[in-house]
């Protein structure tokens, strides 16, 4: 199957539906880099501007059309990543978010649901940037809050080009995301696809941009279209 595998909330992936299955028994160790990446909350603050053109622009008549996650049409993605990106204050609080429901903040919005999934992403920020968001280890997951600030960044920037295609938009990811993001799927993915959580990673021709080789290693077909 072509594309990042989507599974039930209560068996969540940061990049798909709960973190926690897919982490691993250790923390990842890192190491320390001559260029450091910039704060977590800059990074989300990027990719929600990146990311909210695309979903204002979605059309009532768009939201049952197929998406690059197989499982979720454009309403059931949309509805996924505005719970990822309440839950995922949470997770900056240091404190454990529940993923075993998603709720349908589209239907309970109706034609506000981008301007509160705005207002949301602001908070996601604030969360992110608050002193010592990114220091030790977040909520149960037993991984380093930085790869976890990483994992809704993943959602934001990832999901936002699978609306971007289902619905026949342009979609230009934030600039120094891809980079971190190529990061985390190469220290998760592993892990990530044995959960079946990323499909196996997709061969890129040469030349091939950073934004579609980062699609590629999550099992994503960038060429997908809805068709």
């Amino acid at each position: 199957m072509n594309g990042m595998q989507d599974i039930p909330d209560d068996t969540y992936s940061g990049a798909s539906a709960h973190p926690a299955p897919w982490a691993p028994a250790e923390p990842p160790r890192t190491t320390p880099s001559a260029h450091p990446s910039p704060p977590t909350s800059a990074l989300l603050a990027a990719a929600a501007e990146a990311a909210l053109p695309v979903l204002r622009a979605v059309r009532e008549e768009q939201l049952g059309r197929p998406t690059p996650c197989a499982e979720y049409d454009v309403r059931a993605l949309l509805n996924h990543l505005f719970h990822v990106v309440v839950a995922f204050q949470t997770l900056a609080a240091k404190k454990d978010a529940d993923f075993s429901r998603t709720p349908d903040r589209l239907g309970a919005y109706g034609t506000q649901w981008p301007d509160r999934f705005a207002a949301e992403t602001e908070r996601l920020v604030e969360a992110w940037a608050a002193p010592g968001a990114e220091d030790g280890l977040t909520g149960g997951m037993n991984l380093p809050a930085r790869t976890v600030g990483a994992m809704v960044l993943l959602d934001l920037t990832v999901h936002a080009w699978d609306v971007a295609r289902a619905t026949g938009q342009p979609y230009v990811p934030a600039g120094g995301c891809v980079a971190e993001l190529r990061a985390l799927v190469a220290q998760m993915g592993p892990t990530a696809r044995k959960m079946h959580v990323f499909a196996e990673p997709l061969p890129v021709p040469p030349g091939a941009g950073d934004l579609d080789v980062l699609l590629a290693e999550t099992g994503r077909a960038p060429q997908w279209t809805a068709g």
